[in-house]
């Protein structure tokens, strides 16, 4: 099916959408992810980290169906997640296939002619395995399938659950051990925007906790002893980005979306479950479109 860009009806080009990541926590803001492209909104800036990656590129594209099943029958696969896939040494996400292969063929098919036609300015994080510095990529850097697969694919690489997605002979991980700690707003803000709609997947009052067992990250990351400490290091950035949106919303600068709940882990395979947060996911973001509709508009561009 071809999506191919079409103007949308409410154009907020001053807002970027920040997506954050969170693996299959996502089942739930995909809701929102749906029922912007479903009132036909665009934005002037399109970002995410992880999983939030994926929606960004998803989002871009107007395929509703991907949308909705990347984080629901995408979960009953087991060619690409559980613990066969990691026994066989791909990750208990295996990232080769959801990111590379799947897109390419088969049910879960990517429009990359609605992405690549789709003006939007987009951006993926992603962290360097072997310095744990951020890096961004634009449309300048992808300009074929390939290019946007592999970038998906290396900003979901989560350490520990999946191997490291090495591109042009340098390794990197997950987006979310960067500064923004999987919350875009600063990438944003750098290429001058200073309104955002946030779209998070844990709740308003959630703090992560700091992580246990840090010495078995440093043994799981012994040849990216920066990368480990960056691990280590997430909460507490995780928890200080999250703190910088307070101030946000509270001077109108942005509408920062938090599920009222979130019972299911980054990990949940299970279907049921999966489709009861998206449900929940949709009840939410039908009871909140009129509030993130008023602020859209007010930052609308013709």
């Amino acid at each position: 099916m071809n999506h191919s860009f079409r103007p949308s009806s409410l154009h907020a080009g001053s807002v970027a959408l920040v997506i954050e990541g969170g693996g299959m926590r996502c089942a739930h803001t995909a809701a929102l992810i749906d029922k912007l492209v479903g009132e036909h909104v665009s934005f002037g800036w399109v970002g995410g980290i992880s999983a939030g990656a994926a929606q960004a590129v998803n989002f871009l594209t107007g395929d509703r169906e991907r949308i909705r099943s990347c984080f629901l029958d995408f979960a009953s696969d087991r060619k690409g997640a559980g613990w066969w896939p990691f026994l066989q040494g791909r990750g208990y996400f295996d990232a080769e296939y959801i990111y590379e292969t799947a897109p390419l063929s088969g049910n879960y098919s990517y429009d990359f002619d609605a992405f690549f036609t789709n003006p939007t300015p987009v951006k993926i994080g992603a962290t360097r395995a072997d310095t744990a510095q951020p890096v961004w990529w634009g449309r300048e850097e992808i300009t074929s399938a390939r290019d946007l697969t592999t970038r998906v694919r290396a900003s979901s690489t989560m350490p520990g659950l999946m191997p490291e997605t090495v591109i042009d002979g340098l390794a990197y991980f997950d987006g979310a051990l960067g500064p923004d700690a999987g919350i875009a707003v600063d990438a944003a803000r750098a290429d001058g925007f200073t309104r955002f709609l946030v779209v998070c997947s844990q709740p308003r009052d959630y703090i992560k906790s700091p992580l246990k067992n840090s010495w078995m990250i440093k043994q799981v990351l012994r040849n990216y002893p920066l990368a480990a400490e960056a691990f280590i290091d997430w909460p507490k950035r995780y928890n200080r980005v999250r703190r910088s949106l307070i101030p946000l919303e509270r001077t109108g600068h942005a509408y920062v979306y938090y599920p009222d709940e979130m019972p299911i882990t980054n990990t949940e395979l299970n279907l049921t479950k999966l489709k009861h947060s998206f449900d929940s996911g949709v009840e939410q973001s039908d009871r909140e479109w009129p509030l993130i509709r008023d602020f859209l508009e007010k930052n609308a561009t013709v």
